[in-house]
């Protein structure tokens, strides 16, 4: 797990904070003491005070990530800073695993002391939005919205999952989210000048690659047999996002992205076997 995308994990949860004035620290001083706690090991759980209590000890690990892998150097650089009612935010460049990107660090001022609450590298600039009457709005890189878009949906996905077994049993639930024949028609009717089966195999590499922005190898293809090797991104959402370790076991999580594949290749006259390894899947297709 990289710091980058575990901090990228949590951000559905900005808070609603109570437009009240920051008050007994100066911002400057927070961020010295935290970053300088931080560096020295001394984030505890009790200065911890997440968005949603069950977040605690997941951002605690986040945290150690970071530490573990920061060039601090780069965080004596100034950060620019936002008070916000209760709430003072940070935004700082900062590089992991060779990949530098903009972090925000959010906190709340409770009794005069401050507490960790929020780590995200996704920042939609909204305060630099035009003043009215606009059309325009400031945008995000295209694998930060594809990483939103999965999150929302995979969020979705495991709330009716809880639901549907509640009410129908697991193996309904696992059952409801089978779209194999769906999926292998779409192969087959947007890329109806290649045969079946071979669109099949390119469909699921453009779907990956172009509409989820996933990393995507397509290994070999011939008639009898093609290899996908995928990073998608909703593998690395359960490692990744703090919530959704909370709402779903892995066993169940991993489960549900064998069966749909299982189905979709099923539909399109192939059989797969699928190898996960961390946040890489290799498909293996046989006919």
């Amino acid at each position: 797990m990289t710091p980058k995308i575990a901090a990228a994990a949590i951000g559905a949860f900005l808070p609603l904070l109570a437009p009240i004035r920051l008050q007994a620290q100066d911002p400057q001083t927070v961020w010295t003491e935290f970053r300088e706690a931080l560096r020295g090991g001394q984030i505890t759980l009790d200065r911890i005070h997440p968005l949603r209590p069950e977040l605690r000890e997941p951002m605690l690990g986040f945290l150690n990530q970071i530490r573990a892998a920061a060039d601090w150097r780069e965080f004596a650089a100034p950060a620019e800073r936002f008070v916000v009612g209760d709430a003072v935010h940070f935004l700082i460049p900062l590089t992991f695993n060779g990949t530098k990107d903009t972090y925000c660090f959010s906190f709340v001022i409770e009794q005069g002391r401050w507490y960790f609450q929020h780590l995200e590298s996704i920042s939609i600039r909204l305060d630099r939005t035009p003043a009215p009457p606009t059309s325009s709005f400031p945008d995000l890189a295209e694998d930060k919205k594809a990483w939103i878009r999965e999150e929302r949906r995979v969020t979705d996905q495991v709330k009716l999952f809880h639901f549907l077994a509640g009410e129908k049993g697991r193996d309904f639930a696992r059952e409801w989210f089978l779209d194999g024949v769906s999926y292998a028609l779409q192969a087959r009717t947007w890329v109806p000048f290649l045969e079946p089966s071979r669109a099949f195999v390119l469909f699921v590499c453009w779907d990956e690659a172009r509409l989820k922005s996933s990393r995507v190898t397509l290994e070999r293809l011939d008639e009898h047999q093609a290899v996908v090797r995928l990073e998608p991104i909703y593998l690395k959402l359960y490692d990744q996002t703090a919530h959704i370790k909370q709402d779903i076991s892995r066993e169940d999580y991993l489960e549900l992205f064998r069966e749909i594949w299982r189905d979709r290749a099923k539909q399109a006259g192939w059989q797969v076997e699928i190898d996960i390894q961390g946040q890489s899947a290799r498909l293996l297709f046989r006919r």
